[in-house]
């Protein structure tokens, strides 16, 4: 589908809704706010929705408290874009209210994304959703602020590690080239997101360095992270975005797992299981997406998640038993 029939939708629309994935990172944020600031500079009513709440590193962010975790009355949209989601039901809650706004407009460069809506502007191989963003803002020739611009930069930054992954390309750079020349200052961006560290996360992160566990052959690691270990350390989920990759570093270790036991689900095949969410990171040598995608889940080639319930002795056997084939 052209990005020209989706600048016509957009164009057309009067009230938009824009939402992203529960428990959103710095391209889901970034992807959100640059998209909504830009349509507000073209007289756009919109509404920015995330269900979750957000990660405390991203406050710095111009406009971030615009997000709200209540979309509203959801007939008052004609149409609502959906941002850095392989599938609709990552927006939580909302998803099958959200599914009857007349116009889906998907947005996204997941690999593993369902092609659902009605328009959809997927690619891939960009970087990161925010650069999908950069394109479209550019091609409906709005205006780039210095918001716009650290919601870009931020969301870039934040999908490539810092450009170290794999998905660091030459358009990636060249972008956030263009967003410093248009204000965004990257070591501010970096002394937030990087730099600053509570002590409530440390304490956290050393509950879950004890947890890690090795596979046999060595390829891979299971970091877990349990209700209990939220609860005793005053931390909630926000506070564990980019922690797996402490795990992910161990050498010779090819693909990470971080096993995270989900507050509610607890009706499940076990008496004593749980809903556990598990977040998958690669080397690069691994295509964590299709162990993803065989879980029902889903995501990138260096990382991807899904979701599951069981018992976590159940769970870390499955895993181990793919680590025979790593």
């Amino acid at each position: 589908m052209s990005m020209n029939q989706i600048i016509q939708q957009i164009t057309k629309s009067k009230r938009v809704l824009l939402a992203t994935h529960i428990h959103p990172d710095g391209d889901a944020i970034g992807s959100l706010l640059s998209m909504g600031l830009a349509l507000e500079e073209i007289k756009k009513k919109v509404q920015l929705y995330n269900e979750s709440v957000l990660p405390a590193v991203y406050n710095f962010l111009p406009s971030i408290h615009r997000i709200k975790d209540d979309a509203g009355d959801l007939e008052i949209y004609d149409t609502v874009i959906i941002l850095d989601c392989s599938d609709l039901q990552r927006v939580g809650n909302a998803a099958g209210a959200i599914s009857r706004i007349p116009t889906i407009i998907n947005i996204d460069h997941h690999a593993t994304n369902s092609r659902f809506g009605n328009y959809q502007f997927i690619d891939p191989k960009a970087s990161a959703t925010t650069e999908l963003i950069y394109r479209l803002i550019t091609a409906m020739e709005i205006p780039v602020t210095t918001a716009v611009a650290y919601a870009i930069y931020t969301g870039i930054m934040a999908d490539t590690g810092s450009f170290r992954f794999s998905n660091t390309t030459q358009e990636a750079f060249k972008i956030c080239h263009e967003m410093v020349r248009h204000g965004a200052d990257p070591h501010k961006v970096a002394q937030h997101v990087y730099e600053t560290i509570s002590l409530k996360r440390v304490k956290l992160l050393n509950m879950l360095f004890d947890t890690i566990e090795v596979s046999e052959n060595g390829k891979l690691s299971i970091m877990t992270l349990t209700q209990n270990m939220l609860h005793a350390t005053g931390t909630s989920i926000t506070d564990v975005n980019g922690l797996i990759n402490y795990a992910r570093r161990i050498e010779n270790v090819k693909v990470a797992a971080l096993l995270y036991e989900r507050a509610s689900g607890r009706q499940l095949r076990s008496p004593n299981g749980s809903a556990f969410h598990v977040s998958l990171r690669s080397d690069g040598s691994v295509n964590v997406a299709n162990i993803a995608t065989a879980f029902g889940g889903g995501g990138h080639r260096s990382a991807a998640g899904f979701d599951t319930l069981g018992t976590l002795p159940e769970l870390k056997n499955e895993l181990y038993s793919i680590s025979d084939h790593l």
